[in-house]
């Protein structure tokens, strides 16, 4: 990785691997055009010419650096006071203390880890997120593809909204934007079939007797006519510029995936980085446009994911992995009303690390297996380590983090449960590593 101890701190992150073509996606700081490296914070504390050199080229990435050109193959390793600088420089003080007490209990020498991390602590937090990249002509592109009219497939699986449904098209018959169908995939209990009457949209619904939500996402990309899918959930509002913002976004970055951002009710807090243009490192299938020759290239969703979490997220870096660039799109937002009834939530699996029984596995059994994988065992184990303290504390207090913090000391308490849950898991997500990926070519 660009810091050996992002290795702590995102084990299981896209960008901590290495693409098909042999690259990786933080750009050489020598190819940087000027103007992009005037925006960007050099840093002369770092020991080494090397670091400051890796530290502009995160800043670049992070700060919301498009084009595509000459990336690192490889990285050097850097001295332990230049990687303790960094962390101490971007991550919370908590999560600095964690790589530290992790070193420390892995047999590192204390008598160098500790003044290391000591003299990265002098170091103030940086807000260089609040100073992304801009891209000014973005709101004046007059984009030819959204002139050229493109025929857009919207897919919505839904299960059991119809009172949130019902909102969702309304929204999409208010788009400034119309060439598009709308493919509904109702798993419903009771099918309401006149509710799909009247409609001002082109529109065709279908019927799905299993409940699945990746089995009816690709049925309906099968059946999509439009040259680029756009994915939607049944419990979220959107602008009336909405698919036009996702085209032009394409168009203006000569990006294969529009990835709009989802702010929600609930949960976390919306992150900094949702605010401007980057290169996606998630994709999030409630709200993603994306070119139909993606499909073709790397097939479509595992099935492995069934009725559990994060097919989506694999996906996402399928589709990194093979090179397509996903652009991170603040304009095409949605509002995510996460709703207390209906879809995976009669499913099964609401959350990927939290669960409703004792003995449950911790985290949902996909989420090992994508974590095993794409970023090996070892990987995995430093990802558990990192998520699974919190997720002791239910959903709705993940944006109050003391009592994250007190979810992290009772994990020390229910240590026995946990334990059982997480080899449950890794149990299940090794069963799923044996059968092998269940993805359908287009």
């Amino acid at each position: 990785m660009l810091f050996t101890f992002l290795k702590y701190l995102q084990p299981s992150h896209y960008f901590g691997l290495k693409r098909k073509d042999g690259t990786y996606i933080f750009p050489k700081v020598e190819n940087l055009p000027q103007e992009i490296l005037q925006q960007l914070e050099k840093d002369n504390g770092f020991k080494s010419d090397l670091a400051k050199e890796y530290d502009l080229s995160w800043q670049a990435l992070n700060k919301g650096y498009i084009v595509s050109g000459d990336n690192y193959t490889h990285f050097k390793k850097l001295p332990l006071v230049d990687e303790y600088r960094f962390i101490h420089k971007y991550f919370h003080p908590v999560w600095c203390l964690y790589v530290l007490v992790l070193r420390l209990f892995t047999f590192k020498n204390p008598l160098k880890e500790i003044p290391a991390y000591l003299k990265g602590r002098k170091l103030k937090r940086s807000t260089y997120l609040q100073r992304p990249i801009e891209h000014k002509e973005f709101k004046n592109y007059k984009s030819k593809l959204v002139e050229e009219k493109p025929l857009i497939s919207v897919i919505i699986p839904t299960l059991n909204r119809y009172p949130y449904l019902k909102d969702v098209l309304k929204d999409l018959e208010l788009q400034d934007y119309t060439n598009f169908e709308v493919i509904v995939v109702d798993q419903s209990e009771p099918y309401q079939e006149d509710f799909y009457k009247g409609w001002n949209l082109d529109l065709k619904a279908i019927q799905q007797t299993e409940k699945a939500l990746w089995l009816a996402r690709n049925r309906a990309i099968q059946l999509a006519k439009g040259d680029y899918i756009l994915l939607y959930d049944d419990d979220s509002r959107v602008d009336a510029d909405w698919i036009t913002q996702h085209i032009k976004t394409l168009d203006y970055f000569k990006a294969d995936i529009s990835s709009g951002v989802s702010i929600s009710t609930e949960g976390g807090e919306v992150p900094a980085h949702y605010s401007f243009f980057h290169i996606s490192s998630q994709l999030d299938t409630g709200n993603v446009l994306l070119k139909k020759e993606v499909f073709g290239k790397i097939g479509l969703f595992d099935r492995q994911f069934e009725k559990q979490r994060m097919g989506d997220g694999e996906y996402g870096l399928r589709a990194y992995l093979e090179g397509f660039l996903n652009v991170s799109n603040p304009y095409a937002k949605r509002l995510h009303l996460k709703v207390g009834s209906g879809g995976l939530r009669e499913m099964g699996s609401w959350d990927a690390f939290r669960t409703e029984k004792w003995f449950a596995p911790r985290p949902i059994p996909s989420v090992l297996y994508l974590f095993r994988k794409y970023h090996g065992n070892k990987r995995a184990r430093l990802a558990l380590l990192k998520t699974v303290p919190p997720s002791i504390i239910p959903y709705k207090f993940k944006r109050n983090k003391p009592m994250l913090l007190i979810g992290v000391f009772l994990s020390v308490f229910l240590l026995p449960v946990i334990l059982i849950q997480v080899c449950k898991s890794w149990k299940l997500s090794s069963q799923k590593l044996k059968e092998g990926a269940k993805i359908e070519r287009l």
